[in-house]
């Protein structure tokens, strides 16, 4: 009681209507606090809700749709591969359409996304790996988080191959464990239950095809189909056609 202390201090009280930066007063915590929320924001959905952007031509593509949900409550995002028009399409505007329906369409609560990766041509309906780990990245930090899961339909051999070679060193871990393969449909129904998600007529048929010939989705039978990522080397192991009973897939 009574004894004072040496160090000096004050206070700078400045009036809220001045403009002026009081950065410069915070602490260094409070700086990197502040600065940290400031790089949060130039994440903000409402940058891709610009309400002159149009997306009706994407929209009716219908490649990117919400529909009901999997059996763990999370709501789901379809996406069909083969309905996107990679070739005519630039990365930043799928990147900004991509925004746009999350945040429109579903702005809080966990999802899931279903890929539907049926007859995809590399050519003609892939964006590339590239761009899309782009826009994952992109995504800020909440909707990364309420991503839960990622449905790879029928993912295909070099696909496969792919995630199993690069992606853990090209996707970021948190996107890599989250996908979940599925090579049949009868396996998704373990996790989404049937009328859920609207299933495409040509994914069904491609999932008959496998499922009476399941070693075309690995290249080892004839591809007169020409389904995707199947390379063509059935006749290197000296097979003929006569000699399958499932002669009627071939036509």
């Amino acid at each position: 009681m009574g004894s004072s202390s040496s160090e000096d201090f004050s206070v700078v009280v400045l009036a809220s209507d001045l403009g002026i930066d009081a950065r410069p007063f915070l602490s260094k915590q409070d700086r990197e606090t502040e600065e940290e929320q400031e790089q949060e924001q130039w994440h903000d959905c409402a940058q891709y809700l610009s309400a002159d952007e149009d997306f009706s031509d994407l929209d009716l593509l219908q490649f990117f749709r919400l529909q009901g949900s999997d059996k763990s409550g999370n709501r789901i995002i379809r996406v069909v591969g083969k309905y996107f028009p990679a070739p005519v399409v630039s990365g930043e505007r799928l990147k900004k359409y991509i925004f746009h329906k999350i945040c429109s369409e579903l702005p809080e609560g966990p999802f899931c996304l279903v890929y539907m990766h049926s007859t995809v041509q590399k050519e003609d309906n892939y964006p590339g790996l590239t761009i899309l780990r782009w826009i994952y990245e992109e995504l800020p930090s909440s909707i990364k988080d309420r991503l839960h899961i990622l449905y790879f339909v029928h993912p295909g051999l070099w696909s496969r191959l792919t995630f199993a070679t690069l992606g853990r060193f090209f996707l970021s871990g948190g996107l890599y464990w989250k996908i979940k393969y599925v090579s049949r449909l009868q396996y998704l129904w373990n996790d989404i239950k049937k009328g859920e998600v609207e299933i495409p007529e040509f994914v069904q048929n491609h999932d008959n095809v496998l499922e009476n010939r399941p070693l075309t989705d690995y290249g080892i039978e004839p591809d007169h189909l020409h389904l995707p990522e199947v390379p063509n080397m059935g006749y290197s192991f000296g097979r003929h056609e006569s000699n399958w009973g499932t002669r009627e897939f071939m036509t």
